[in-house]
């Protein structure tokens, strides 16, 4: 089987950080090729990115800590998060190639995935946006289910106040509030994000916990 060798763009890691994330502290690396037809590690994926998740927990990763239930990023590496792939090539029979998957993927056009038992297939539906799994099909909205359904589980008419509401999570806890027939109050830190919580997002109240 002949090897073909493509470019991989990558998003770099360049080193640990202290305060709020800069755009130098990243770097656009053209010169790691990937190839086709390669022979992969056991049950492992090569697949192509599709769309990439930038999620809060990532600031986290971008210290030198190791007490957190993630480890940080390893300097002069690509980033990985969630995201949405397709698989070119496979070693894993739960995986074929042209499945589209979901799940910690490099912050890169091609990576190759190693530990698959934290993927998740996507059946095609032409109704649905693959970006959706990373958003309301994705970790914020199963975190938002479960812990509306499973955790919080209010009964129709009470009252419902979520904290950083206008963020991934809290907006959909409080829209899967209002469909469960709660008055819902939210905070957020600006203006702008309360106004979206009123007039966009179906909150009953909302208020800048940063004036009030």
């Amino acid at each position: 089987m002949a090897v073909s060798e493509v470019g991989n763009k990558q998003v770099i890691f360049k080193g640990y950080i202290d305060g709020i994330p800069k755009e130098t502290d990243m770097e656009l690396n053209f010169s790691n090729n990937i190839q086709f037809n390669q022979q992969l590690p056991s049950q492992a994926l090569l697949v192509k990115n599709l769309y990439l998740s930038c999620d809060p927990y990532m600031r986290g990763r971008m210290r030198d800590f190791h007490g957190s239930y993630i480890p940080p990023f390893l300097p002069s590496k690509a980033l990985e998060g969630f995201g949405v792939s397709k698989v070119i090539q496979s070693d894993n029979p739960n995986f074929k190639a042209g499945h589209c998957i979901s799940g910690f993927t490099g912050w890169e056009e091609y990576s190759i995935i190693t530990k698959t038992d934290q993927l998740r297939k996507i059946e095609p539906d032409d109704h649905i946006p693959l970006s959706f799994h990373l958003g309301l099909l994705g970790m914020p909205g199963f975190t938002a289910y479960a812990g509306f359904y499973e955790v919080c589980s209010p009964k129709s008419g009470e009252y419902v106040f979520v904290s950083a509401a206008s963020g991934a999570v809290g907006q959909l806890v409080g829209q899967l509030a209002k469909l469960h027939g709660c008055y819902v109050v939210g905070s957020a830190g600006s203006k702008e994000k309360v106004e979206l919580l009123k007039s966009k997002l179906g909150f009953d109240e909302a208020f800048n916990y940063k004036k009030n």
